[in-house]
């Protein structure tokens, strides 16, 4: 599973993630480098873009130009130019501000997209075009949207997650997706895809022995699938085998596996559609773990539930939820990331915390401690982004 972030001078947010590999982070600076400084409000400010990445390096998938792990975040070369990354299982794909598309780490089922199963520990551009406007990396794929409203898939194929109705294990290079050009919001899983159009409906397809697909069966699809006929679908995100989503009303949807509890609905039963998760209408980000769920509220308060064997839903213990809980009484979390089982949040005040496994380093505190409750990653005030994927030792930061 992976994630992804996007931005301009609009709301940047995580739609997705989970990964064992590394963590990749945004940090924002402006021409003056003003603690608190909102980079989504200015509109004249020049603003600088650094990729921060620590924790397990064994592919080259933190894009420092080797394979040693880090517990502490380091800076992916001296480009200030990224705008958009997602993390899968051990590879990072990224756009660029000119709208070229990058990727790096393991490169087998072709997930990297650059025609080949090479593995590289630096920034590869994937082909020579421009336009690449959100991407989202599933466990050992990719999604990506253009600018243009079309949508694009490569690697691992073996279960249909590619959505290009075919049979053929996996692509190394980008291909299309049908030929709309309505495509806005994409998330994956381990084994599934699902996206949403302008329109406001949602689609999926892929795996679906969970009944992840939100279909109402447990049947694997090759290409996409529309979930219902809403049309108020406004984010979403995938687990591993489970998706949670937010309508346009603020209420929280959830289905897929729950052997955890990860659905949020007070009990361990699978659900194949979507199934409402209380009656609140103050739901605004979402983001999915391995067999956790997190959401932040219109007020700033962050919650979890499901899975907490390493702590990773900050609420002090390893104790399993099957509905929300809040962690701590702070109003000020601002945007979220989920790996496989740890958390990274950022504060409105622009700090950075995690929690959760802290394998090779994962939470960049400089040790490998697991942490159950939020702890802060250094003193700075200019973290504005983060992004996990398919495991929980590869986080990324814009910052």
């Amino acid at each position: 599973m992976g994630c992804s972030v996007q931005q301009d001078q609009r709301e940047i947010e995580h739609e997705q993630g989970r990964t064992k590999d590394g963590v990749v982070s945004f940090r924002y600076v402006s021409g003056i480098n003003k603690p608190g400084f909102d980079p989504l409000a200015a509109q004249t400010t020049t603003l600088v873009y650094n990729l921060y990445a620590w924790g397990s390096n064994s592919n080259g998938q933190l894009g420092l130009g080797n394979t040693t792990a880090y517990s502490s975040p380091k800076q992916v070369d001296s480009l200030t130019t990224w705008s958009n990354i997602s993390r899968g299982l051990a590879f990072t794909i990224a756009t660029k501000t000119d709208g070229t598309l990058w990727s790096w780490g393991q490169g087998s089922n072709g997930k990297l997209g650059l025609g080949n199963t090479t593995n590289y520990s630096s920034p590869k551009q994937v082909g020579a075009l421009t336009g690449w406007s959100t991407v989202a990396s599933g466990s050992t794929w990719t999604l990506a949207i253009k600018t243009d409203g079309t949508m694009w898939s490569w690697g691992q194929n073996d279960s249909g997650q590619l959505g290009l109705n075919s049979v053929t294990y996996s692509f190394s290079s980008p291909n299309q997706i049908g030929a709309l050009t309505t495509w806005s919001n994409i998330a994956g899983g381990y084994e599934h895809s699902i996206a949403i159009k302008t329109d406001g409906t949602l689609w999926s397809w892929g795996a679906n022995s969970f009944g992840q697909l939100g279909l109402g069966n447990t049947t694997t699809y090759r290409s996409p699938k529309q979930i219902g006929a809403l049309t108020t679908w406004s984010k979403v995100s995938c687990g591993g085998y489970h998706v949670i989503a937010i309508k346009t009303d603020g209420t929280f949807w959830s289905w897929g596996r729950n052997v955890y509890g990860q659905l949020g609905l007070g009990n361990g039963t699978n659900y194949s559609s979507p199934k409402q998760v209380g009656a609140l209408t103050t739901w605004s980000k979402v983001a999915a773990g391995r067999g956790f769920s997190s959401s932040i509220k219109t007020d700033g308060a962050v919650w979890a539930w499901g899975e907490s064997t390493s702590g990773q839903l900050g609420l002090g213990n390893t104790t399993y939820y099957s509905s929300p809980k809040q962690i701590g009484a702070l109003t000020t979390w601002s945007k979220v990331a989920c790996s496989a089982d740890g958390m990274l949040v950022i504060k409105t005040d622009g700090t950075l915390w995690v929690w959760g496994s802290n394998s090779f380093g994962a939470l960049g505190l400089g040790n490998t401690t697991n942490y159950s409750s939020p702890k802060q990653v250094g003193s700075s005030t200019t973290w504005f982004f983060v992004a996990q994927g398919s495991d929980s030792s590869n986080p990324l930061a814009i910052g």
